[in-house]
């Protein structure tokens, strides 16, 4: 049984404010040190319960920021680490490798989402992204490229507003872990580290030994053909990424992308909101 492992940071248990998960700013780097390490303990406890559910194989993928963020030495032995960027995938690098199934770990809730902790989808120039019409976040995104490769998300941890977009999205098989009761975008109510971390262990525990036995949630396939629409935070910043070959203006801050395969839609969205910073 083979667990893949994307562990983001806004949504660890205790988290809420930017400073907190910024490892660039030095102003920010005690805090950073702090918030890091509860990062790793939250994926050392998914590990846990991965090999006491049965698994033979399990992958972690730093997902948050530059995407250097835990702390190799005090990962759990049980697991490899992918690190750093760029990288093809992102969030979902080494998907392509082969899994029985997915945990996305540490996650928020969309773009526009309240109260939610740190909303966002992936960069601050997105104000919403759409798949054959319908809003997506981190999540959505990453569960539709997971899916491509036949792999099922089984297990999310987050706050409150993850863990409701999760249900929506991917049916009430998935399992949510709710660490935190977000009341504002920079304010929740959480659970204390320990708690947390029991919590993702049993949850994830479950989830491999249902996979064990033959029962993943299912796949989000969006139909194709794959319309991905971007909505910008500016007329600028939609300039600058409508210049990629074979992106449509769809308005005075929409962008969108028409194709079969939907990789080749991700690396499209991917290619946007980098290009979308330089406006």
């Amino acid at each position: 049984m083979r667990l893949y492992i994307s562990s983001d940071m806004e949504g660890v248990a205790g988290v809420v404010h930017e400073d907190q998960t910024n490892p660039v700013d030095p102003g920010c780097a005690a805090e950073y040190q702090r918030f890091r390490r509860l990062m790793t303990r939250e994926v050392n406890a998914a590990i846990e319960g991965a090999v006491a559910g049965g698994a033979t194989s399990i992958l972690v993928n730093d997902s948050h920021w530059s995407m250097r963020n835990l702390l190799s030495e005090e990962l759990h032995p049980a697991a490899e680490l992918l690190s750093g960027g760029p990288k093809t995938w992102s969030m979902m690098e080494g998907i392509e490798t082969g899994w029985d199934l997915a945990a996305c770990l540490g996650y928020h809730a969309k773009a526009g989402t309240s109260p939610a902790v740190l909303d966002h989808t992936y960069a601050d120039v997105v104000a919403d992204v759409r798949l054959n019409g319908r809003s997506v976040g981190e999540l959505g995104l990453n569960a539709a490229l997971a899916a491509s490769f036949g792999v099922p998300v089984a297990v999310v941890s987050g706050d409150q507003a993850l863990a409701a977009e999760a249900q929506a999205l991917l049916g009430d098989r998935v399992r949510t872990v709710v660490v935190k009761q977000a009341a504002s975008r920079q304010a929740a109510r959480s659970l204390a580290p320990e708690v947390a971390c029991a919590r993702i262990r049993e949850a994830v525990r479950l989830a491999v030994g249902d996979a064990a036995g033959g029962s993943t949630p299912p796949l989000f396939r969006p139909d194709t053909p794959i319309l991905l629409e971007v909505d910008l935070q500016s007329t600028s910043h939609a300039d600058q990424a409508g210049m990629m070959p074979g992106i449509e203006r769809s308005g005075p801050r929409s962008l969108s992308f028409r194709h079969t395969d939907y990789p080749d839609a991700f690396r499209a969205f991917r290619t946007i909101f980098n290009l979308a910073g330089l406006g």
